[in-house]
């Protein structure tokens, strides 16, 4: 980056999307997700579909991000603590403009640089390498607080997981953030009850994780995660927190949008095959569920 071009350009701005377009977009990158898990023949697409108008919202409401100006230094940064679902940062991120987004179709393919989990300088507008669970969201409040040192209007987003919150950093993470009063942090706990090996509540019970954060000190809120006017609602409510950290708890259903993938673990990492891709895109409505030609730039296009 450099910092005098920083400088000189204005800080971006949020898109501030209305409501309609917002839903919109968030069923287009629930299609590009299973297009692109598809065409890989693996990843993960059942987080990615329940992240959708989390990351919508984010990238084209509430951030203060602009491709144009992708290293500017006051600009607002997500970090995706849950790094295997990847599919839809990247699907939101072409979608915003940051690289074509014809090539969402070399998802995990050899040389690719949309690889399995995010990597930091690889592409434009990923903020830190994630995928080891728990390192994001510690990773996020250093941000915040490095932003609040040096003066900076840059506010910082985590995504995370109830199954993450299984690790012992985002416990670290949640008593530093209060003892530093990061006002300008934003945690969104993807809380879907499951996890690759089935119901959180079976393999280890995190409990009442907003009641936990409010424990510690965060300004909590629960909310409908696929509720993008609710979305909006709660982060205008973080910005206004400038002395706690803030947790939007956010109910999610892993798979949302395709009957046979929600609120099951089955989809958490394994690849629809032909027919279930098929399936899959017909109920998200592409126009073209038959074509599995994902090489085909037209199937990428707005519709």
């Amino acid at each position: 980056m450099n910092p005098s071009t920083s400088i000189a350009q204005s800080r971006p701005q949020p898109l501030a999307t209305d409501t309609e377009q917002l839903r919109s977009t968030a069923n287009r990158l629930r299609r590009d997700v299973i297009r692109m898990v598809h065409a890989a023949g693996c990843g993960h697409p059942g987080g990615p579909l329940g992240l959708a108008e989390m990351l919508t919202v984010l990238y084209f409401h509430e951030m203060a991000a602009d491709p144009a100006c992708a290293e500017h230094a006051q600009r607002d940064r997500l970090v995706l603590s849950n790094g295997h679902c990847c599919a839809g940062l990247y699907s939101v991120l072409a979608r915003r403009g940051y690289f074509p987004v014809s090539e969402l179709a070399r998802f995990r393919k050899f040389g690719s640089r949309l690889q399995g989990h995010p990597h930091f300088g690889h592409l434009p507008g990923i903020e830190m390498s994630t995928g080891s669970l728990g390192t994001g969201v510690s990773v996020a409040g250093g941000m915040a607080l490095g932003a609040r040192i040096d003066g900076s209007p840059a506010r910082i987003y985590a995504i995370s997981s109830d199954g993450e919150s299984q690790e012992g950093q985002p416990w670290e993470n949640a008593t530093a953030a209060v003892h530093r009063r990061l006002g300008n942090l934003t945690l969104l706990l993807d809380w879907n009850g499951i996890q690759i090996d089935g119901r959180c509540e079976e393999v280890m019970d995190t409990g009442d994780l907003g009641a936990k954060y409010a424990a510690f000190g965060w300004h909590v809120q629960e909310v409908d995660g696929h509720d993008v006017e609710a979305l909006i609602a709660a982060l205008a409510a973080a910005r206004d927190e400038t002395q706690r950290p803030s947790l939007l708890a956010c109910r999610t259903l892993i798979g949302k949008g395709v009957s046979f993938m929600e609120d099951r673990s089955d989809f958490h990492g394994k690849a629809p095959d032909d027919a279930e891709a098929r399936a899959a895109l017909a109920e998200l409505g592409d126009p073209n569920p038959e074509d599995l030609d994902h090489l085909n730039p037209s199937l990428w296009e707005d519709s």
